[in-house]
């Protein structure tokens, strides 16, 4: 009779062999996740390393000390030039002299001129300008709210975006799919009494500048006009590559802006100069200003809407306007830490949301949506 108690042995030391490597195993398993979830998120540091795009960020001067500064905290620029009463051309020619010195790092958008809306020729003469903006190297148009806000009819009518005047120059940019930046209208808190702004430094300012003030204004356009009107103008062009400037005029309100998302698929925003407003929402609920960024990740984009004009007086205090905005941004974006914001009341918690969401806000979103030379 064979003895079979060593074979019995060799099994059960085998199998507790095999237990412990699957144990052994399970633990790296459980490491590696752990590892994986500690660098889902970036950090405070992590600023000046990570790729960004400022999309909405006005630089009018040669200069380099500002590109530099940019290209120092690893920004891109998209730069807007603006119908606002500066010649367009000059704009142009300002524009092409930086993108010529820094090519991929300055990105620009084109104008064309909507005071001459009521001449015979204006569609052609607009669509001209577009071309020339386009050839000059521009990766898009911004229109601005002088349309709706500023320029009238032989009436005195306030014209709106919607206007049948502009559908020619709006079908051309439809079927040539040149991206629109559109700033129509101003924040909710325009037309609302100096008690109830959100934003003490726009009360502020309404204060000091009355005419300004669209509440004391009930013969112009209301906030609805604007919003409608800018709606309509997405009905009637549903291909139009459109960037809703400013969070699309829609600021007071994330559940408002949904909703022209999920009905405008084409539609985009930016969050330039609007950013407190969405700390505003925060303080009352975080998660439902965090869920918004996350469902519309691939929508949104990060700029500020700081100018930075010819011959500044104080060109390193504006590039630390420039750095304290950036660096309070990614603090509220990309980390959970508590700031005190000006302007506003409360303690803010930062949204801490997830690498790839802020990759695409910050910097992929772009690449998507502007025809750059560079891309």
């Amino acid at each position: 009779m064979l003895n079979t108690e060593p074979e019995t042995n060799l099994s059960s030391n085998k199998l507790h062999l095999a237990a412990l490597i699957l144990s052994a195993f399970a633990g790296c398993i459980i490491l590696v996740s752990s590892c994986r979830t500690k660098t889902e998120y970036y950090m405070y540091d992590d600023f000046p390393k990570v790729p960004k795009t400022d999309i909405h960020l006005h630089i009018r001067t040669t200069d380099p000390v500002y590109m530099d500064f940019a290209t120092r905290f690893n920004f891109r620029v998209v730069s807007p030039n603006v119908d606002s009463g500066h010649p367009w051309e000059e704009q142009l020619d300002t524009a092409m002299a930086i993108a010529k010195k820094w090519p991929g790092r300055f990105i620009f958008l084109g104008i064309f001129s909507a005071d001459s809306f009521e001449t015979a020729d204006f569609a052609g003469n607009a669509i001209a300008q577009i071309d020339r903006n386009m050839r000059a190297g521009a990766s898009g148009i911004k229109i601005w709210k002088n349309i709706g806000m500023v320029i009238r009819d032989k009436d005195g009518k306030y014209v709106m975006v919607d206007d049948p005047v502009f559908d020619p120059v709006f079908k051309y940019l439809e079927e040539n799919k040149i991206p629109v930046m559109g700033h129509l209208g101003e924040p909710r808190n325009c037309w609302l009494p100096l008690k109830e702004m959100t934003d003490s430094s726009k009360s502020r300012y309404y204060r000091a500048n009355p005419k300004y003030h669209m509440f004391l204004h009930p013969e112009a356009p209301s906030y609805e006009d604007q919003i409608n009107a800018r709606d309509n103008l997405l009905k009637k062009h549903p291909n139009l590559e459109f960037i809703g400037a400013h969070l699309a005029s829609l600021e007071w309100n994330v559940d408002e802006i949904a909703k022209r998302m999920d009905q405008f698929p084409n539609l985009k925003i930016d969050m330039s100069a609007r950013v407190a407003h969405l700390q505003y929402q925060s303080i009352a609920n975080r998660e439902r200003v965090r869920n918004f960024m996350i469902r519309y990740q691939d929508r949104i984009m990060y700029g500020t809407d700081i100018t930075i004009n010819p011959n500044e007086s104080d060109p390193e205090g504006r590039t630390q306007t420039l750095l304290e905005r950036w660096r309070s941004n990614w603090i509220y974006m990309a980390t959970d830490s508590i700031q005190k914001i000006r302007n506003i009341q409360g303690d803010v918690k930062g949204l801490k949301l997830p690498k790839n969401v802020i990759d695409k806000i910050y910097n992929e979103n772009a690449d998507l949506y502007l025809n750059s030379q560079s891309h």
